[in-house]
C-alpha cells in the first residue's frame, strides 16, 4: 500500500487546488444566489448621480443598424424578410382595404450592438457564481443569469478616446491598453471613475465596416488582464465599445477571450460590444447619462441592443 500514498497525496492536493481555485471566483461577492453580478452597483443614488449629467438634453443612440451586410462573429447571421400576411397579389382586407407590413428575423441574437449577459462566457462549462453547464443550459435558452433578469441600465457613462490617446484615427489591431494608458486618458479627459459606471472604448474599429470585414474580424485593439483587474476593481458595471469583442485580440497570451471569462464569468461584469461612440467623441462628452432597458429575451445570454447617451 506505500506506493500508493503518493499519488493519493498528489489526489488530495489537486482537489485541494481546485477548491481553492473555485472559491477564488464564487461564491459570488453579492451571494451564493445572486444572478446579476455587478448590476447589483445600480443603486438609486447611482442613478440620480447619472441624471444630474444632463445639462443640454442632447441624446445619442450608441446602437449601430442590424442587417445581412453587418460583420459577425465567426457562425453568426442576421436576415429579416417582410411577410405581408393575406396580402397576396395585392389582396387587402376588410371594406378599408387594410394592408400592413410584417418582418420575421432569423438571426443570432449576437450580431449588431450588443448586451453580453453573465451568463453568456464561462470557464471549463462553468458560468458565474459557480452555475455549471448541466444545471442551468438548455436547447430552448438558460434557466438561470438569463438576460431578462438583467435590471435597466441608468447609470453614469463614460466614454475613453484611443484614437486621440494613439494618435490614430483607427487604432491598429493587437494594441494593447495597459493600465497606465487607460489611467493617461482618463486624466486627458479629466475623468475619476465611479462606482456603477459604464466604460467604453473609442477606437475607430467601425470606421471598418464596409470597407475591411476581414480585417474587422480578424484582429481589434482593447484591454488586456492586468487592464480589466483594474477596471473592476473600479467597481464598474459594464465595459465596452466600437470592437467586437472588447478586448485585444488576438490575446498575446495566446488564450481565448480571457478578458471576457474574467469579466463576466468571475467578477459579473457585462460587456456592451459595438457601441458607436463616435459622436460623443466629437462633442467631447466624456460622461453622460447612460440608458439601457434591453428586449427580454427569456433564457438568452446576450441581445441587440440601441443605448441611449443623454448630455
Amino acid at each position: 500500500m506505500k506506493p500508493l500514498k503518493p499519488l493519493l497525496l498528489a489526489t488530495a492536493l489537486a482537489i485541494t487546488s481546485q477548491t481553492t481555485l473555485a472559491a477564488d471566483w464564487y461564491p459570488s461577492a453579492y451571494g451564493a444566489n445572486d444572478e446579476i453580478g455587478a448590476a447589483n452597483l445600480l443603486t438609486p443614488e447611482v442613478v440620480k448621480n447619472a441624471i444630474g449629467l444632463v445639462t443640454t438634453g442632447k441624446t445619442y443612440a450608441l446602437g449601430v443598424p442590424v442587417s445581412k451586410d453587418l460583420p459577425a462573429f465567426r457562425h453568426r447571421s442576421f436576415h429579416l424578410y417582410n411577410v405581408q400576411p393575406g396580402e397576396q397579389a395585392g389582396q387587402t382586407l376588410g371594406k378599408n382595404k387594410f394592408t400592413f407590413n410584417d418582418e420575421l428575423v432569423n438571426g443570432w441574437t449576437g450580431v449588431g450592438t450588443q448586451l453580453n449577459g453573465i451568463g453568456h462566457i464561462g470557464i471549463d462549462n462553468v458560468y458565474y457564481n459557480g452555475h455549471k453547464s448541466a444545471d442551468f443550459v438548455t436547447v430552448e435558452g438558460v434557466t438561470k443569469l438569463g438576460i431578462e433578469k438583467v435590471p435597466p441600465m441608468v447609470t453614469r457613462g463614460v466614454v475613453l478616446d484611443m484614437t486621440a490617446h494613439y494618435g490614430k484615427a483607427i487604432v491598429p489591431g493587437g494594441t494593447v491598453f495597459t493600465v497606465e494608458d487607460v489611467k493617461a486618458v482618463l486624466k486627458q479627459q479629466n475623468i475619476t471613475l465611479r462606482k456603477g459606471d459604464v466604460v467604453l472604448f473609442n477606437t475607430g474599429w467601425l470606421e471598418l465596416i464596409g470597407k475591411d470585414h476581414q480585417q474587422f474580424l480578424a484582429t481589434e485593439p482593447g484591454i488586456d488582464m492586468p487592464s480589466a483587474q483594474w477596471l473592476a476593481d473600479q467597481g464598474i458595471v459594464a465595459f465596452g465599445g466600437d470592437t467586437w469583442a472588447s478586448e485585444v485580440y488576438p490575446n498575446p497570451s495566446g488564450e481565448e477571450f480571457p478578458v471576457n471569462q474574467f469579466m463576466l464569468a468571475k467578477r459579473g461584469i457585462y460587456n456592451l460590444e459595438l457601441i458607436d461612440t463616435r459622436a460623443l467623441v466629437r462633442d467631447k462628452a466624456w460622461e453622460f447619462l447612460f440608458v439601457l432597458g434591453q428586449p427580454l429575451y427569456k433564457g438568452s445570454t446576450q441581445v441587440n441592443i440601441n443605448p441611449v447617451a443623454i448630455r
